[in-house]
């Protein structure tokens, strides 16, 4: 399966949509179309390393957490990403209900920003949802602007 995203059409918000073959792909694949969408530039130099461990009960609580975190290192730490190794560890058989299921390790390397066309304010669960698909995984997310 292919990966990408494209901006669809919204009524007051921005929404993205996101496949690709497997969700590290997805994860990454929504960081740089949210990236693209605010039209993020980085400046060019050494390149600033970031490693996050996230845990949520279901792939949409990750997606949400991920995308949130580079926000907060964007406006807190005013850092992009553009080179992302993500590792996820899905749900096994012995996983009990109110656990976070799903574990994602990432090592992240990016600049400083130097400019942003409009500021994302935050990654919403509005109509959220990651599908399977026979060609992969497919999902549509709307931010808040």
């Amino acid at each position: 399966m292919e990966f990408g995203f494209r901006e669809k059409a919204h009524t007051a918000d921005w929404e993205l949509e996101v496949w690709a073959p497997n969700l590290p792909c997805l994860l990454e694949q929504a960081a740089r179309g949210m990236y693209r969408l605010s039209g993020l530039k980085l400046r060019s130099g050494p390149a600033q390393r970031r490693k996050l461990d996230l845990r949520a009960v279901d792939a949409e609580g990750l997606l949400v957490r991920f995308l949130t975190e580079l926000l907060w290192f964007e406006q807190g730490q005013g850092l992009g990403f553009n080179s992302f190794i993500i590792h996820v560890i899905q749900p096994g058989g012995n996983a009990t209900e109110g656990d976070d299921k799903y574990s994602l390790q990432a090592e992240l390397m990016g600049y400083p920003i130097t400019g942003l066309d409009k500021e994302i304010k935050a990654v919403t669960y509005h109509n959220l949802r990651v599908l399977s698909t026979p060609e992969g995984l497919r999902v549509s997310i709307v931010f808040d602007v």
